[in-house]
């Protein structure tokens, strides 16, 4: 069950949303415009707020979704973490679009809720405090993400190394952003 799962998985993570919702709408390919992220922060960019909107929960409930099902066939925490960390490769690298995704974000917040809900709301709410302050998407991420592994630490230390895994690999697909932050060129809203 728990391979199937992790397939299951991965699938549902390579449909974006940014890039579905983008084509039906007639919006731009957020792959070759604005930042060039297929999320939702992009999409605010390029095609407004609903269709960001539409992008955000649609990210976060594959994130979501699958950890909720292995949980519900009995599968262990562990597992369940690395089912939701395969919905996040997913949407790194999409099947279904050349392997081109976005970076991760909200699918993760998904995760995170799905796995240990104060988690995600100590991201959640790192991430808007952080953005509040300095109008800065990947800035907001960068730490956010990593802020949410001392508490499962503490609390699910099962999935502890799976969501480790997935930190930094949201930082890995963040290594441009760092580079703006670092020479001061960072977009900002």
């Amino acid at each position: 069950m728990f391979w199937l799962l992790a397939s299951l998985a991965y699938l549902l993570g390579s449909l974006s949303f940014a890039i579905v919702l983008s084509r039906l709408s007639g919006s731009p390919d957020p792959r070759a415009c604005g930042s060039g992220n297929a999320g939702a922060t992009n999409m605010l960019r390029l095609a407004g707020r609903k269709l960001a909107i539409l992008t955000l929960l649609g990210d976060l409930c594959k994130g979501l979704l699958p950890v909720l099902i292995a949980s519900l066939v009995g599968l262990n925490e562990q597992q369940q973490a690395w089912i939701g960390l395969c919905a996040v490769v997913g949407h790194l690298f999409p099947l279904y679009f050349r392997f081109r995704g976005g970076k991760g974000v909200a699918t993760a917040a998904g995760v995170l809720l799905g796995l240990y809900p104060p988690a995600a709301l100590l991201a959640i709410s790192a991430w808007l405090l952080t953005f509040y302050l300095t109008r800065t998407s990947s800035l907001a991420a960068l730490i956010a993400t990593p802020l949410a592994l001392p508490l499962l630490a503490w609390r699910e230390p099962e999935a502890l190394l799976p969501m480790s895994v997935l930190t930094v690999l949201i930082v890995w697909r963040h290594r441009g952003n760092l580079r703006d932050l670092f020479a001061g060129r960072e977009r900002h809203f």
